[in-house]
């Protein structure tokens, strides 16, 4: 058996804030989807709950805006990940760190997004660069 992941889901409490954000900041195509969005990243999406939505089925305990946790791949050295944020007013709460990934080790940095949800940029390509170097 071979399976992929598709799509994983956020909640966000304001549509326009969190469009202007991710599309500005992390480059997603904004996609609308009846009366809500998702954002899109190649061949990967992600889906939206929101204002105004009452999506079926449910997990059983729904993330509140500003629950998740998400992780990006930054192409590129990671100094360039922080160099964008710094450029989009976004300020880094951590990092570069050394990080294990789905590609292996590499280096991160760790934002929020408007509601508060930790995202980060993983770069492969620094990956035995030393931190401060």
């Amino acid at each position: 058996m071979k399976v992929r992941l598709d799509h994983c889901v956020v909640h966000v409490s304001d549509w326009a804030r969190s469009n202007e954000f991710y599309a500005r900041v992390l480059g997603a195509e904004v996609i609308p989807r009846g009366q809500g969005f998702a954002y899109r990243f190649g061949a990967r999406q992600l889906n939206l709950h929101g204002p105004g939505l009452s999506p079926e089925p449910l997990a059983r305990v729904p993330v509140a805006p500003g629950g998740s946790d998400l992780c990006f791949v930054w192409d590129g050295p990671v100094s360039g990940a922080a160099a964008h944020l710094s450029a989009c007013g976004v300020p880094v709460e951590l990092g570069p760190v050394a990080r294990a990934g789905a590609q292996g080790d590499g280096l991160s940095v760790y934002f929020r997004d408007p509601d508060g949800s930790l995202l980060e940029f993983i770069s492969y390509e620094q990956a035995y660069e030393q931190e401060g170097a």
